[in-house]
């Protein structure tokens, strides 16, 4: 460990290598206020030059290192280990160029997701990828963890917006990539391997994102319904008629939907408790005055078919804005509602209902006392699950055999276990729940290709007999 830190130090000036005591906890603290040992040394390299220096060493002494962005992941896949260098990515942060002919915006990998929106904004394009915690999430560890997020009903994942990337690899190889281009059939799409690899092949550096037109008019609401069938005949008609403007499909089961306006303080109920479900609805239009016509009319259209039972439309930004915080607010049950453990897996849409139901039976039956809240995207078969035991104490809290209930009504169903956080630490234990022995093995066998020493982030995403 001494002869790397005095190489980097050597390569790259003492200053560029903090250790010990100078490394804060943000680097080694989750979001969720758990702490992970100490790195031996935390490197802020400036560049990509400097990160393929970093590798370089760590590749030739067999140095472990973990990549960091904005460290605001659920899955612990930026968490060092005992023994790791960790390399920050957040002094290369910045807008590198916006082509309005191309449509297109580069950005270096340790840039805010919300600093890219606005930037975006302000040249009248939308950066589509949007989520809870788009202004401290880097953009690098967006793509890195494939993001998914509120617009994916219309604008898809992560890897649906990157057009090229540039990566460093783990010997230092600097792969450059930064196709503007929808259309490149080029043979192999290598960028693929990086979305979602969560920095076990490579550092992604820099991102070319596709940018779509600047919406002039967003239309919200939020609709009541009795149950979750009354759901999917509200997506489908909803799709049906808002002529691809939908850009947002959000459920809560009654218990989230009354956690968020009874316990959570800031927020108010714009529709009485008691119902079925509560679906928030955002489309996204080029006229406000004929889009909100339309978007209302559909609405009422809803409610004389009895597909919904009330319905509360967003009548200013920032009434909006106060709809979308019912559904955000999930940022904030740690404060309220812990010791918790939370879930983020895919169903197939239409069987979701039974899904949730199976869910609350089980941890009813195995959890006597447990509460547990359900809500998701849903029209992208993403729901969102926590389980709460009142009163427990933290250290004891069956967090294990919770996750063993819930990931197993996941497998029974041929659902994946991560539908956009990642797999990381957490998740690793349970990957073969969604994953075949032969896509485990190809797994294998491209991180062996990349990686043959293993020192990209180890003990992400793959099991420990196959991580390395």
């Amino acid at each position: 460990m001494e002869d790397v830190i005095r190489a980097l130090e050597s390569a790259l000036g003492k200053e560029a290598v903090l250790t010990g005591d100078e490394i804060g906890a943000r680097y080694t603290t989750n979001p969720r206020g758990e702490s992970f040992p100490i790195p031996i040394a935390l490197m802020r390299p400036r560049s990509t030059g400097e990160v393929a220096t970093i590798l370089r060493i760590c590749n030739e002494h067999g140095q472990p290192v973990v990549p960091q962005g904005g460290l605001t992941g659920l899955c612990d896949g930026a968490s060092p280990r005992g023994g790791d260098v960790a390399i920050s990515l957040e002094r290369m942060s910045g807008i590198e160029e916006i082509d309005t002919a191309a449509g297109t915006l580069t950005a270096f990998a340790g840039t805010p997701l919300q600093t890219i929106q606005e930037a975006a904004q302000a040249a009248g394009f939308l950066c589509a990828l949007d989520l809870g915690a788009r202004g401290s999430c880097f953009i690098g560890g967006n793509v890195s963890t494939n993001a998914g997020g509120n617009r994916v009903l219309r604008y898809g994942m992560a890897r649906d917006l990157v057009l090229g990337l540039e990566v460093v690899l783990a010997d230092g190889t600097v792969l450059r990539s930064l196709n503007k281009m929808i259309k490149n059939n080029t043979g192999y799409d290598l960028k693929q391997l990086f979305i979602g690899s969560e920095g076990t092949l490579g550092i992604v550096t820099r991102v070319v994102l596709r940018l779509h037109p600047l919406p002039a008019s967003t239309c919200t609401a939020l609709c009541a319904l009795r149950d979750f069938d009354r759901v999917i005949e509200l997506l489908r008609h909803a799709q049906g008629r808002l002529a691809g403007t939908l850009s947002a499909f959000e459920a809560m089961w009654p218990d989230y939907y009354d956690l968020m306006t009874t316990r959570i303080p800031g927020n108010s109920a714009p529709l009485a408790a008691g119902h079925g479900l509560y679906v928030l609805l955002d489309a996204l239009g080029v006229d406000q005055a004929v889009d909100q016509e339309r978007f209302d009319a559909v609405l009422a259209s809803a409610l004389e078919k009895g597909i919904i039972e009330d319905a509360a439309i967003a009548q200013s930004e920032q009434q909006a804005a106060s709809f979308w915080k019912l559904r955000d607010s999930v940022s904030e049950m740690s404060k309220y509602w812990y010791p918790y453990v939370g879930f983020d897996v895919s169903i197939p849409v239409g069987q979701l209902g039974a899904f949730v139901e199976a869910c609350r039976a089980a941890i009813g039956a195995g959890f006597p006392g447990a509460e547990s809240v359900f809500f998701g995207h849903v029209a992208d078969s993403n729901l969102h699950a926590s389980v709460h035991l009142p009163g427990a104490d933290a250290a004891r809290f069956p967090k294990r055999e919770i996750e063993n209930t819930i990931y197993g009504l996941v497998r029974e169903r041929q659902g994946s276990i991560s539908a956009e956080h990642g797999i990381g630490m957490r998740k690793k234990p349970f990957l073969e729940y969604s994953r075949t022995p032969e896509e485990i093995r190809l797994m294998q066998t491209i991180k062996q290709a990349l990686d043959p020493k293993g020192i990209l982030n180890p003990g992400k995403i793959l099991p420990d007999s196959i991580a390395q």
